[in-house]
């Protein structure tokens, strides 16, 4: 049974592993960044976009639209990969495209699984954005498109939010990956499932070093966006319109 030994050894297991450079451990950490990477990405791209449209909007269906990405919000990293499995197989719907087992398959199931966070996250970003900004917008001519921009940088903390939770949903997920990707050694290996392998196996030594790579790899990718959050501030709709409200008061002058 693993015991605080294992742990320290772990502890200098991992530093060992990082400062050799290890070309199989390299190649798991690069494949770890690449499918999380791309799979926060897109569902960025696709999430963000729904949450600002649900929580600028009002429309018949909105409280049932709200829920539904409330509940995608839980979805089951398992049941997210036996779906794709079935439709992925050979003798699924999509079989003819032969992504599975690969680390496309990888990132559309971690695709599903972001998207609705980062629409949901969004969503209340947006909505708790004060009222009294769209109607100060609208009061200095702002067009429709010009008021969605300015609530959207004002709601840009949240914004980075909904991709720093994106991406540690994904970085750390395990059960869908492993089911259509197949932790294939060299091929779609990534941390969480090697993590998984090693302690069936029983090495519980490299299982955490490699667990406490994953924690520092996440860490610090979110450290680079807590940055960004922290450096990127506050008010920026008095700076996008001071001057145009000052052009219009000479204007009238």
């Amino acid at each position: 049974m693993p015991g605080w030994e294992e742990l320290l050894y772990g502890v200098f297991r991992a530093l060992q592993l990082i400062l050799s450079g290890d070309p199989e451990i390299m190649r798991i950490i690069l494949l770890s960044l690449r499918v999380s990477g791309i799979a926060t990405l897109l569902g960025a791209c696709i999430g963000i976009p729904i949450g600002a449209v649900i929580a600028l909007r009002t429309f018949r269906g909105r409280g049932l639209v709200i829920s539904l990405i409330n509940t995608l919000m839980g979805l089951p990293p398992v049941f997210v990969g036996l779906v794709f499995y079935i439709v992925l197989t050979s003798y699924g719907p999509l079989g003819f495209l032969h992504l599975l087992y690969t680390p496309e398959a990888m990132i559309l199931a971690q695709l599903v699984m972001v998207a609705p966070l980062t629409a949901g996250v969004t969503l209340t970003s947006v909505s708790s954005i004060d009222l009294r900004l769209r109607e100060a917008a609208v009061s200095l001519g702002a067009e429709p498109i010009q008021e969605t921009k300015i609530i959207l940088v004002e709601a840009r903390l949240g914004l980075l939010t909904s991709l720093v939770v994106g991406f540690g949903a994904a970085i750390s997920e395990v059960g869908a990956i492993m089911i259509v990707g197949g932790n294939l050694l060299g091929y779609t290996r990534a941390l969480t499932t090697a993590v998984v392998l090693l302690t069936n196996q029983g090495e519980f030594v490299d299982a955490i070093a490699l667990g406490l790579v994953l924690l520092g790899l996440a860490f610090s990718i979110n450290l680079l966006l807590t940055y960004l959050q922290v450096r990127s501030g506050s008010g920026l709709f008095a700076a996008s319109f001071s001057r145009s409200s000052r052009s219009r008061q000479g204007g009238n002058a």
